[in-house]
């Protein structure tokens, strides 16, 4: 794909998104409306376009377990490198190291990566199982870090507590959606068309709402370049350079992954952080500075960069 046409691609994306930027920017609408679009879009427009697209997909093909592998082997030497590095910086407490794993290695799915994938791809399918791994295994071990360096008795014992943590994570809309969808796919379960006819009407608005809100976000909190620190820089370079340049290595090189699903699997990793790390970094109050600043950095490097990711691995 041609830098032109990458950058045709990505109009509808940076309408969507600059839209809520300069919306929020000029007071037209307030930032803080940013949280009922994102809560539209994570809790219902997503899990519904999820849920469709899982129910009418080939499951063989989409679950390319080569492809998932090499994704799985390429986050976790990157999170082993992010650990490393944190813990030859200083950072012993495992809240801490932590928080720098999910900032360099977890992506944003619903309200970055899958709106860009419907946009320029028409589907968002190639997500699915990277969404599923993410909650599942990353989001897991990341929470295990947090349970078990919480300090205090006040919520009980750390068992007790990484219990509860992990069963919210796995109920919720996005992960249900999920595996609501792949059940019945693969019991052959009967949907009724209106259902999934109405799960497409508001899934269809998961894109442009999800981006939106994101502009929203960004442009009300703004940016302030000037005080980056370099751990801030060193996590905004590994998420947005070194970790998509190790995915096409690992799943490319020792993996064989080639053709579209490389190109997935890249533009994957290209992804910005999670809009859960700052929601991490205050419930167990760690690096929330930090946490914000990455997240909304991440989101903006991300978006100056897909063009060339788009150019250099989509066809």
């Amino acid at each position: 794909m041609g830098g032109a046409a990458a950058l045709e691609k990505l109009v509808p994306v940076l309408l969507a998104f600059g839209g809520g930027v300069v919306l929020a920017r000029r007071k037209v609408v307030p930032a803080e409306a940013s949280k009922a679009f994102s809560d539209y879009a994570f809790l219902f427009a997503v899990p519904c376009y999820l849920f469709g697209n899982i129910y009418a997909s080939d499951l063989g093909a989409l679950f390319d377990w080569r492809a998932i592998g090499g994704y799985a082997a390429a986050a976790a030497i990157a999170a082993a490198v992010v650990a490393a590095v944190a813990v030859a910086r200083g950072r012993r407490e495992p809240r801490a190291v932590a928080l720098r794993v999910m900032a360099g290695v977890q992506v944003n799915t619903a309200y970055f990566a899958v709106p860009v994938f419907i946009t320029v791809f028409g589907t968002a399918a190639p997500i699915f199982p990277i969404l599923l791994f993410q909650v599942c295994v990353l989001s897991l071990v990341v929470i295990a870090l947090m349970e078990l360096g919480r300090a205090g008795p006040a919520d009980g014992r750390p068992g007790i507590r990484l219990s509860r943590a992990v069963g919210a994570s796995l109920v919720t809309p996005l992960v249900l959606a999920c595996n609501a969808g792949i059940l019945f796919n693969l019991l052959s379960v009967r949907i009724p068309a209106v259902v999934l006819d109405g799960a497409a009407f508001v899934g269809n608005s998961a894109s442009p709402v999800a981006l939106f809100a994101l502009g929203l976000h960004l442009g009300g909190a703004g940016l302030h370049l000037r005080g980056t620190t370099r751990e801030e820089t060193a996590l905004i370079g590994f998420k947005c350079l070194v970790f998509p340049l190790l995915a096409w290595a690992v799943c490319a090189l020792l993996f064989g992954v080639r053709g579209d699903w490389l190109a997935y699997l890249v533009l994957i990793a290209a992804m910005p952080t999670p809009q859960n790390l700052f929601i991490f970094a205050q419930r167990y109050d760690v690096g929330v500075d930090l946490s914000a600043s990455v997240v909304l950095k991440t989101s903006l490097v991300s978006l100056l960069l897909l063009p060339l990711w788009l150019q250099a691995f989509a066809s």
